[in-house]
């Protein structure tokens, strides 16, 4: 079972009072800059014994695990100010579940559409960057359910195009590269454009979160589509410029990415997330990222999408 996210407006106060920033480019544009530096660091927590007996061979031996995320998808993962250190809900709550481990956590930034193959070919030991767990990527990877969150649209404040989710024949809509928003939601919204003899939908598609947002906001998009917890980052951090339009759908869990023949590996860090959850860390660390509204209680290993 999964939760229903709370109402946005409450999320969208308490990302304003959070205090989270996007970084500005130009005066009315939005950019994340990306680096290949990554961070150490490892949450302080009781190392339960039972996983790291669970631990790939790899990852015992250097002590540490490689992890491949797309720093530009805030409040999840995004570079802090320095413009190297990756933070965010998912990198403080995985750092929590490899402190179980005994295990330092090394991320590295990279494009979201690279992970999943950076997973397979070995380049990553995991992959942890929002990823939406769905049938195709299970057919590539072994995904563990730790969060859920739906599709939001965003337009800029009072929705100046007048854009209608239900009918956006002909807009242009701007979505990140390799997403579900992307590569199934936005052909199948085009497709029933074009069978209805209505021009396609214009996607603006590009590999950055924060050049997505920016298209928004300098009105080369009419709207964008992209996961709930970034779309309220988003207007909390824009100062009002942009709002939601609708409401989210089409919730499913986000899952980290391991490659396919480590579901052993893949259970022992959902038992780790439930630890995590009956010691009040789970809660703990979305509350903080105003992201308490994802939480699940069912962690599990390539759950039926």
């Amino acid at each position: 079972m999964t939760h229903r996210l709370r109402p946005t407006t409450l999320l969208i106060a308490g990302l304003a009072t959070a205090g989270l920033a996007l970084s500005a480019c130009g005066s009315d544009s939005l950019s994340t800059k990306t680096s290949s530096s990554s961070s150490s660091s490892t949450t302080k927590a009781t190392v339960d014994q039972a996983l790291v007996a669970k631990l790939p061979a790899k990852i015992k031996t250097a002590g540490k695990i490689v992890i491949g995320t797309d720093a530009t998808y805030q409040p999840n993962e995004y570079l802090d100010t320095d413009g190297k250190t990756v933070i965010g809900m998912d990198v403080e709550l995985f750092d929590a579940v490899m402190a179980k481990f005994g295990i330092k956590t090394e991320w590295v930034p990279t494009g979201f559409d690279q992970i999943i193959l950076g997973v397979t070919s070995g380049k990553y030991d995991v992959g942890v960057s929002s990823f939406t767990i769905n049938a195709d990527r299970e057919k590539q990877a072994t995904m563990v359910s730790y969060f859920t969150a739906g599709t939001q649209w965003v337009t800029q404040k009072g929705n100046p195009k007048k854009v209608d989710p239900n009918s956006a024949c002909g807009l242009n809509i701007s979505v990140q590269k390799a997403t579900v928003q992307a590569d199934v939601d936005l052909p199948k919204r085009s497709k029933a454009c074009t069978d209805a003899g209505k021009p396609a939908i214009k996607p603006i598609v590009d590999a950055d979160q924060a050049k997505v947002t920016s298209a928004v906001l300098t009105g080369k998009a009419d709207a964008m589509l992209v996961d709930l917890p970034p779309a309220i980052s988003a207007v909390a951090t824009t100062q009002g410029k942009l709002e939601l339009l609708g409401e989210q759908y089409d919730s499913a869990p986000y899952g980290y990415v391991l490659p396919k023949d480590q579901t052993e590996f893949g259970q022992a860090i959902a038992d780790a997330l439930k630890e995590l959850d009956s010691d009040g860390t789970y809660k703990s660390i979305l509350t903080k990222w105003k992201t308490e509204g994802g939480a699940i209680t069912d962690f599990a290993v390539n759950p039926q999408p």
